[in-house]
Formats: C-alpha cells, structure tokens, sequence
C-alpha cells in the first residue's frame, strides 16, 4: 500500500514545462490531469511544438517518457519546428516525428468525432500523455453550422475534455488563438475558458511579447515577458 501511494504520488508531482527560465519562474509546467488553454495572438499554436519534444523526454530529463497525440484543426503543425527542436533537446529528429501522432481536423463534425469517439481509444493505443488540439474554437466558428448545435456539441467538447484529462491522468493542451468578428467567437472562448484547470495567455507583437498566468488551481497569478524580438516562442527552447 505504502509503495502504491508513493507512486501515485510520484507521478502527480511529474510536471511539462516550457524550459525557458522566464516563463518557468511564473509557470513551473503542466501536470497529469490537467486541461489547459493558451489563447490570445495567432502565435500561440507555436508554444506547442516545444511541449510535443519535452513530452518526449524522460521523466528524468523533465520529460514525460510519453508519445504525444496531436489533433491539428488549423493545418498548422510544422514538421520543421518539431525537427529544429529535437535536435536542440538532442533528440534525433526522425524518431521524434514518429512519436507524434498527427489528426487533421477538416470540419466540426470531423472534430467532434476524434474527440468525443476515438481519442480514448488513440490515448491507449499511443500510449500519450499528452494531447495538443491547435485552435480548438476555429471549426466552430462556421456560420453554416446552427447555432444552438454549435453551443451544444462544443460544450459537450470542453466537457468531455476537462474529465477525459483528470480521468486518464494525461495533459490536454488546447490553443484558442484570436478570431476576430465573429459573433460566436466570446461565447466559445467562456466555454472554453471556464472548463479548463489552468488559462495562459500570450500576446506578441515584433518587439514584445507577454505570457500571463490567468488561471490555476495552485500557482500564483502573474505575467511573465520572456524574449521575443523579431521572434516566436519557439525560438527559446
């Protein structure tokens, strides 16, 4: 019994961080269990591709020792990114790629389906502990699509999400970049919001860039700026 606590305990401490002192110091890492969001500028589906090398890593490392799963809604998972980094975490670039598992999403339905069908099973198959969903509101936002169905399946999404996470011990990362005019785009953004254990949000302009920590069930609440002229995040890992 005792040892069976002690490993419970282990892996509840096990955290993913960025790795990048600035935004460490105010986020230590994301921890099984947990349903994330990071929304705000277009570049925010760029801070995943760090965590889909770091997920690979040993725990030992500050890693997951874990395949990951991503579901891209926004066609925009580069292969390149993920090659650059795994070479800067002295991964070899090949075998990283193969450990994640890519699924395009093309409409909401298709979405809706992968989440709500088959991401369990996938979970298991993989064996990932972690899943990225990239713009996770976009597909939503198609006006063709009523909008009483809109506000009832993506609520079933979040909500699924949220327990899914907490219920196979994994981490869900979703983005939720900005849509402007669209009407829909504030309700789903709450949806989205107020299901999730923990709320990042990162603005970058050519000159700046600022990540907040908005909400979190134990961390402090802050800003953080990391380095960002001329740069995207993922310059820094």
């Amino acid at each position: 019994m005792m040892q069976h606590i002690m490993v419970e305990s282990q892996a509840a401490q096990q955290k993913l961080a960025f790795n990048t002192p600035e935004i460490d110091d105010l986020f230590p890492g994301f921890t099984l269990g947990e349903f994330a969001v990071i929304h705000g500028s277009a570049s925010v589906i760029s801070m995943t591709a760090p965590l889909c090398i770091r997920a690979q890593l040993s725990t030992q490392l500050g890693g997951l020792g874990s395949n990951v799963i991503v579901i891209d809604c926004g066609n925009t998972f580069s292969q390149d990114s993920i090659s650059r980094l795994a070479q800067i975490n002295h991964l070899n670039p090949v075998t990283a790629r193969k450990r994640i598992f890519n699924f395009v999403a093309f409409t909401a339905y298709q979405l809706a389906s992968l989440i709500m069908d088959k991401l369990e099973e996938k979970v298991k198959s993989y064996n990932a502990k972690l899943v990225i969903i990239s713009d996770i509101a976009g597909l939503f936002l198609d006006n063709t699509i009523p909008r009483e169905e809109v506000q009832k399946v993506y609520g079933q999404i979040v909500g699924y999400l949220a327990s899914f996470a907490k219920k196979n011990q994994i981490i869900v990362v979703v983005t939720y970049p900005i849509h402007k005019y669209n009407r829909r785009n504030d309700g789903l953004k709450e949806m989205t919001l107020n299901k999730a254990s923990t709320v990042l949000s990162y603005y970058k302009t050519p000159y700046t860039a600022e990540l907040n920590l908005e909400k979190h069930p134990t961390y402090i609440l802050g800003t953080a700026e990391p380095p960002s002229e001329n740069m995207t995040l993922t310059s820094f890992f």
